[in-house]
């Protein structure tokens, strides 16, 4: 890869574009009933660095794709990433008053309206990517295999499994087994199947799915325990939320589980296994890669 590569450049570009689309389908007054519109759009629009959105456009790019045709479909993998915090962030689960610096959606509207919003954006996401439109721009044999890999994926055989997971081991002993599981489903697999949408909507063959599976998996997984050294270390003002709320809940973590030098040289391993899986790319893996190795290095 190319020492060269704007990485931030393009994060900037493809998240300014997003937002926009975003905001297209989320703040017209003819959305009924508006009122719940407004408190989706509150958790949705509220900053972050559209990471699953901008995989799966760099996905798509992997193979020669126009990364403008997945826009809406990027759009709808947001959705269900926002839908998540907002229901992590519920009393029953993490309980969290802040989210980006601004308060939690049931903070600000109450815990029926937060857990609806959460609803609505999953169900719109599915909405989002089976349109006409998605229909006539990528046929249905393309579309029907994305909307696959993204139910499993948010489903119980992905992020809710993985949230379930976690739940559970507030009450059993966990081993480095388990958390990795926890992790890989929670996380990972949603930032996995984000890459390979965008692979699968570009015209992927089989070897390159199997590719950008294979890294998505390793690079979601890297950044979970990223997330995990942030909470011990992060800046709170850019995080948004107290730093070392893991750790003083007795959250289980990578940190608490092999501390914070070994948790770096994990990570830093699971992002080289990752890379191994772009070499079926050559050049036009360079944003992948530059994405992975910020995912990473925003904190090591």
């Amino acid at each position: 890869m190319s020492s060269s590569f704007d990485v931030l450049g393009y994060m900037e570009k493809w998240n300014e574009l997003v937002n926009e689309q975003l905001r297209i389908l989320f703040t017209n007054e003819q959305s009924e009933p508006f009122e719940l519109y407004k408190v989706m759009s509150y958790s949705l629009l509220n900053g972050g660095k559209r990471i699953r959105p901008i995989l799966c456009i760099a996905g798509c790019e992997s193979v020669k794709g126009d990364p403008n045709d997945v826009l809406i479909p990027a759009c709808a993998i947001e959705c269900i990433h926002s839908y998540s915090l907002i229901h992590d962030d519920l009393p029953a689960m993490d309980d969290d008053d802040l989210r980006r610096g601004k308060p939690t959606s049931h903070k600000a509207f109450g815990e029926a309206s937060a857990i609806l919003s959460g609803d609505g954006l999953l169900t719109k996401a599915f909405e989002l990517i089976s349109s006409n439109t998605m229909k006539k721009k990528f046929g249905s044999d393309k579309l029907i295999d994305s909307i696959s890999l993204l139910s499993s994926a948010a489903g119980p055989s992905g992020m809710v499994g993985g949230q379930y997971l976690d739940i559970k081991a507030d009450s059993i002993e966990v081993d480095s087994k388990y958390l990795e599981q926890i992790h890989l489903l929670k996380t990972s697999e949603m930032i996995r199947v984000s890459v390979c949408i965008g692979g699968i909507l570009g015209g992927a063959n089989e070897e390159e799915q199997n590719a950008l599976s294979n890294f998505g998996r390793y690079i979601g997984l890297a950044f979970q325990i990223v997330d995990d050294i942030l909470d011990f270390e992060g800046d709170e003002n850019l995080l948004g939320k107290p730093v070392g709320s893991d750790l003083a809940s007795g959250k289980i973590t990578y940190l608490s589980m092999y501390g914070i030098e070994k948790s770096k040289e994990i990570a830093n391993s699971t992002l080289e296994k990752s890379l191994g899986f772009l070499k079926v790319f050559g050049k036009d893996a360079e944003t992948l890669e530059a994405l992975a190795k910020f995912i990473v290095f925003r904190s090591l």
